[in-house]
């Protein structure tokens, strides 16, 4: 299948930004539609001050990452280095490369890849006040990396940096409830997929790129994401595992945004594409999906869409087959039937249900099973005054916890 044409990297950027259309972009920057579409030409002209200034902030990339080529008297030179170093402290990560010079061995991307993939073993058990420090520093590191590497090896480079970014963002996103710092992240992932060409790992940052609309409750621009990971996607060899967890993406934006019969759809699908299989290998870096955790998005919507049963049903059985190493995922789902037995109206049994997630986040820190926890309690408020309510309360709001939420 031919590859579209135009300027690719100013439209997944805009895309990836929340800019659903071309108008939007045009609107955001002052400037009229017919400039935008010839940015995103074949040929894009070079931007004047105030709009490149405009695009850079609003896209939060530089020039040449955009697709643009710089005139003859605006090419970068040893300087380059020290304008990178500039938007890394305007943004609180390094921007990411397009130009380089052969100066490593192809040994590198090696070396670089084996910590890549350390991260995305140790996200599991870490805390992430110690993890994401570290994933952010092997990123910058990576940055320098495509200065100094050539063909094949920066593009083993570039494939590595985009999942180090893609870990950053998700960290940010579910660990450390901040969508405005992983938007900004996520971008970078986008960006270092492109310099790879890795069409699977654009898939999966525009599918992350998309919970952050998604959350708060903007469909339109959720499902623009989605589409744009979709497309991704198909490019590449796409495993089964993938593609069905781009529908459960979908779904959980869905059901955040009250369309819970569209996200049952969604679910259905995707546990007929896991169910016919692929001959497509799941990358390495899908470690986040599997059939248990859709059921557990399953569990999730049933729940939203008062499905009370089915939920309890489905949830109790994500319960029992979670494996040791997926804390982070159990505390999530205790959460879920926590709200259940609420929503039944049993508060000692929703009680229970957070009091063991309370328990496990003690140990496992994740801001996304808190926010399980806290939307519980609001939903007990009619009990507030039962013992097991005012028992929930004290652990709620106990020391260690509260240190915990605090301090991570």
């Amino acid at each position: 299948m031919p590859r579209p044409t135009g300027n690719n990297r100013l439209k997944a950027a805009r895309v990836a930004a929340g800019f659903s259309s071309q108008q939007a972009l045009a609107d955001a920057l002052g400037v009229g539609v017919r400039q935008v579409r010839r940015w995103e030409s074949d040929n894009p002209p070079w931007p004047q001050p105030e709009q490149a200034q405009a695009l850079t902030r609003e896209l939060g990339q530089e020039l040449e990452a955009l697709g643009f080529a710089a005139p003859h008297s605006l090419q970068p030179d040893r300087g380059r280095r020290t304008v990178l170093a500039a938007t890394a402290a305007a943004v609180g990560l390094a921007a990411v490369p397009t130009q380089s010079v052969a100066t490593q061995p192809a040994t590198v991307a090696a070396d670089f890849e084996a910590v890549t993939r350390s991260h995305r073993h140790l996200y599991w058990s870490v805390a992430l006040a110690i993890l994401h420090p570290s994933t952010v520093a092997h990123a910058a590191l990576g940055c320098a990396l495509l200065t100094e590497t050539v063909g094949k090896t920066r593009r083993s480079v570039a494939a590595a940096l985009a999942e180090t970014y893609l870990l950053a963002g998700r960290i940010e996103f579910f660990d450390m409830r901040e969508p405005d710092r992983a938007g900004q992240t996520l971008l970078r992932a986008l960006q270092a997929a492109g310099e790879a060409d890795d069409s699977l790992l654009g898939a999966a940052t525009l599918a992350h790129a998309a919970f952050v609309p998604g959350w708060e409750g903007r469909r339109d621009d959720a499902v623009e994401r989605m589409v744009a990971a979709r497309t991704y996607a198909r490019r590449g060899p796409a495993s089964a595992e993938l593609l069905a967890w781009l529908d459960a993406v979908e779904a959980e934006c869905e059901t955040r945004c009250g369309n819970t019969r569209t996200a049952l759809h969604l679910i259905g699908h995707a546990e007929d594409v896991l169910a016919a299989g692929s001959q497509n290998q799941s990358p390495p870096w899908l470690d986040w999906f599997s059939p248990v955790r859709l059921a557990a998005f399953k569990g999730n919507t049933q729940l939203k869409a008062g499905h009370l049963p089915q939920a309890r049903d489905t949830l109790l059985g994500v319960l029992s087959a979670l494996e040791p190493g997926e804390e982070k995922q159990l505390t999530v789902v205790l959460g879920d039937l926590a709200a259940v037995e609420a929503a039944a109206g049993r508060p000692e049994e929703a009680c229970a249900y957070a009091l063991r997630a309370l328990d496990q986040l003690e140990r496992t820190w994740y801001a996304t099973g808190m926010d399980r926890v806290r939307e519980v309690r609001r939903t007990l408020a009619p009990h507030q005054h039962e013992r097991c309510v005012r028992d929930l309360d004290d652990r709620l709001y106990g020391w260690s916890t509260t240190v915990s939420a605090l301090s991570r």
